[in-house]
C-alpha cells in the first residue's frame, strides 16, 4: 500500500536552463477526522482553512478517494471529489482541505519554469477555472506513483525523468479542458471506474464480483464489457498490473524478491517467481540482474 510520502526537491542552473524543474512531489492519505495536513511541511506551504496561503510555484493537486473543498482569492470555494485535479497557481492566495467525515487522498507536485512560464501565459490554464474533472483516470495514479518511484530512487538523470512526467500529466489536462464534451458512453464511464479502482488497489486481493456490484453491474455484463475495451479479463488485467509493479520495484528499488512478493500482494514468494517468469519468461532475480547490472539479492 501506497504509504504517505513527501519531498522537497533543490534545482541546480541545469534544472533552470531546461526549463522546467519539480520543486516538491506529495502523497497523502487523510483519514475521517484526521488533523489535515497531516504532514510536518516547510513554513513556506503551512496551509490551514481559516489563513490560506500563497506559494511561489505551480501545483497540480489529484484526488483519487474522498471528497472535500477548494477556494482561492479569485474563485468561490467549490467542492472537489475523487477524479478531481486542480491547479495552484504562484502569487495566487488558496485554501483546500478534506470533507472531515470521509477524507480524502491527494497527490501533488509543484513545478516551475522558463518553458512553464512561457506555456501558462498562453492560456491553456485558468486560476479562475482550476478545477478539471478527469474522471476514474488510472493513467494519472500511474503517472503520480511513478514521480515517487523516481524521487526516491534518485538515479542520474532523474529530474528530467519527473520533468517529462510533469508534461505529460499537463497534457493529459489540456486534454481534457479541449474535449471534456466527448464523454465515454455509460457502459465505458463504467469500465474506466473499475479499472480506476483496481490501479488503486492493485497490491491487495480484490473480489471482482464484488467490484462490478459497486459500480454497479451484473458480474457477467461486467467481465464481458472489461475485457472487450482492454483487452483482458478483470482478473487478468490486476495481475498484469502487480507484476508489472513488480518489475519497477526490482528496477528502481533495492527491495529483495521477498519484499517485493509482499509489496505487490502476493500470498508467497515461490507463487510470485512462478507467476513472474510465466509472464517475463525470466526469475525474478535474473530479471533484475540483467536489467540493472546488480547482483545484490538476500531474497528467495
Amino acid at each position: 500500500m501506497l504509504q504517505n510520502y513527501f519531498k522537497y526537491l533543490n534545482f541546480t542552473s541545469f534544472e533552470e536552463r531546461w526549463g522546467i524543474y519539480i520543486t516538491s512531489v506529495v502523497y497523502s492519505k487523510v483519514g475521517p477526522n484526521d488533523n489535515y495536513p497531516n504532514q510536518e511541511h516547510p513554513q513556506s506551504h503551512h496551509l490551514t482553512w481559516n489563513r490560506g496561503r500563497t506559494l511561489n510555484d505551480y501545483y497540480i493537486v489529484f484526488i483519487s478517494k474522498g471528497k472535500g473543498i477548494y477556494g482561492s482569492a479569485v474563485t468561490e470555494p467549490k467542492e472537489v471529489v475523487a477524479g478531481n485535479c486542480f491547479l495552484l497557481f504562484p502569487g495566487v492566495w488558496h485554501r483546500y482541505k478534506p470533507d472531515v467525515k470521509l477524507g480524502w487522498e491527494e497527490h501533488w507536485f509543484g513545478f516551475n519554469g522558463r518553458f512553464i512560464e512561457d506555456l501558462m501565459s498562453q492560456g491553456f490554464f485558468s486560476a479562475e477555472e482550476p478545477i478539471i474533472d478527469l474522471g476514474f483516470n488510472s493513467e494519472m495514479l500511474i503517472l503520480y506513483k511513478k514521480l515517487i518511484d523516481l524521487v526516491q530512487l534518485s538515479s542520474v538523470g532523474y529530474p528530467q525523468q519527473i520533468a517529462g512526467i510533469a508534461m505529460q500529466i499537463l497534457g493529459m489536462l489540456s486534454n481534457q479542458l479541449r474535449h471534456s464534451e466527448l464523454t465515454l458512453d455509460p457502459i465505458g464511464k463504467l469500465i474506466s471506474k473499475a479499472r480506476f479502482l483496481i490501479q488503486e488497489s492493485f497490491e491487495n486481493s480484490l473480489d471482482m464480483e464484488q467490484l462490478a456490484k459497486e459500480l454497479p453491474m451484473g458480474y457477467s455484463s461486467f467481465r464481458k464489457a472489461f475485457k472487450k475495451i482492454t483487452g483482458q479479463s478483470p482478473n487478468q488485467y490486476h495481475l498484469n498490473l502487480r507484476l508489472e509493479r513488480a518489475k519497477t520495484l526490482l528496477t528502481m528499488t533495492a527491495l529483495n524478491i521477498n519484499e517485493v512478493s509482499d509489496h505487490t500482494g502476493f500470498d508467497s514468494v515461490s507463487y510470485f517467481s512462478k507467476l513472474f517468469k510465466k509472464k517475463s519468461g525470466l526469475p525474478p532475480r535474473t530479471y533484475r540482474q540483467l536489467t540493472t547490472g546488480s547482483d545484490a539479492e538476500s531474497g528467495a
